[in-house]
């Protein structure tokens, strides 16, 4: 088969279609989410605690509405309004904070943004298996987490132009034309995708019977997701160890400009992710993935403030992310039978979901009552576990 037959089978309409959706829904929240800790705590007169609160409250809401969203988007005809809807609520919403007058106001639009947010994703996920081939997967996974991570790209630099014209809360209501053209994408790549009838289960035979099939992943993915932590700590890292040396200012420009090398990194590891998936399994990149987070999370332990070792554990961290987000999705897509892969996807996404939860929560404790090397070697400690429970789960990862 020439190459460009081997590249229609998997780049189809909906595949391309999904891909915008997410690069254009990440653009669009990443300006409001870029902004916010300006809206509140310069416009509004928020402490800083209000955004830690704020954002805990909101991540959590969303890690239970992307496991209530599973099996929802189990019946075909839903998942297919679900994704539509979710990311028309998504861009709304969020994009009304720049009308917020009063912190709450502020914590219930964001909140609600981000329960749409995880309602859509098992949807998101599950539509994307309906448009491929098995064999190619990981391909059409790694290809829409790769235009994610330019969406989180953009989204931050678009964020930095609007305000050099307009104000915060402007930019903010602008982000809403991005969020409508996900939209646009996603109801283009839903009316390409084939119907399929489905089949009736009760709610507690669905996550039974998904989990069933997707159990097997779940401890080694179980134990890199719980080290696998908020990239802003990452962030405060990096301009704590610049700070050092250099003043405020550029300590934080160039620790968000490392940030941009840690997605810029994601990008591409999920696309080659991907294409390795295919031609081998999930196993070798779920380990590349561990590994590479390993490496990352040692230098964040133990560097100096050195820019170059701080970009080098920023590549790294992008690669693993870009490498494990991409197995993950197309593992539990193998292993889950269509009727039951709306459940499987929500499974994975709360997995994912209260796993960070915990992981940042844990390693924040231990950054404050210790030391920042400590609550990375915390981390390195879960990427070493996820790694050897990888080795043990060989056979259950192949294609």
């Amino acid at each position: 088969m020439s190459e460009r037959d081997s590249k229609r089978r998997w780049l189809t309409a909906p595949v391309k279609g999904i891909a915008a959706a997410s690069l254009l829904s990440d653009v669009g929240h990443e300006v409001p989410t870029s902004l916010m800790p300006r809206l509140l705590t310069s416009t509004l007169g928020a402490p800083a605690a209000a955004l830690g609160l704020i954002e805990g409250i909101a991540d959590a809401l969303s890690g239970l509405a992307r496991l209530a969203g599973g099996p929802i988007a189990d019946d075909p005809e839903r998942r297919r309004k679900v994704a539509i809807g979710g990311y028309a609520s998504t861009a709304i919403l969020t994009s009304l904070i720049g009308t917020a007058t009063a912190v709450w106001q502020v914590g219930v639009l964001r909140a609600a943004g981000w329960t749409a947010r995880g309602l859509r994703t098992p949807a998101r996920n599950a539509l994307l298996a309906d448009s491929v081939l098995p064999s190619a997967y990981g391909r059409a996974y790694g290809f829409e987490r790769a235009m994610d991570n330019v969406g989180a790209i953009l989204g931050p630099l678009l964020a930095i132009g609007l305000v050099a014209v307009v104000s915060v809360r402007t930019a903010i209501l602008i982000s809403v034309i991005p969020g409508l053209l996900a939209v646009v994408a996603m109801a283009y790549a839903v009316a390409h995708i084939e119907r399929a009838e489905n089949q009736e289960h009760t709610l507690r035979l669905q996550f039974r019977a998904a989990f069933s099939y997707v159990r097997p992943l779940f401890m080694s993915i179980g134990a890199f997701e719980v080290g696998n932590v908020a990239a802003t700590l990452l962030i405060l890292r990096a301009t704590e160890l610049l700070n050092r040396d250099w003043t405020t200012s550029s300590a934080t420009t160039t620790a968000l400009l490392l940030y941009v090398s840690y997605n810029v990194a994601a990008t591409g590891a999920s696309v080659v992710g991907g294409r390795w998936l295919d031609a081998r399994s999930a196993t070798p990149v779920l380990r590349g993935g561990f590994a590479a987070f390993g490496l990352a999370y040692a230098l964040f332990a133990v560097t100096g403030p050195s820019v170059v070792l701080l970009g080098l554990a920023f590549v790294l961290g992008g690669v693993g992310i870009g490498f494990v987000e991409t197995a993950e999705h197309a593992a539990v897509a193998h292993a889950a039978p269509m009727d039951l892969r709306g459940s499987s996807f929500g499974l994975l996404a709360g997995l994912q979901s209260f796993g960070n939860l915990l992981g940042s929560g844990i390693a924040g404790l231990l950054w404050t009552v210790a030391s920042p090397t400590w609550a990375f070697s915390y981390l390195v400690a879960w990427m070493v576990i996820a790694l050897g429970s990888s080795v043990l789960r060989v056979e259950t990862l192949r294609r």
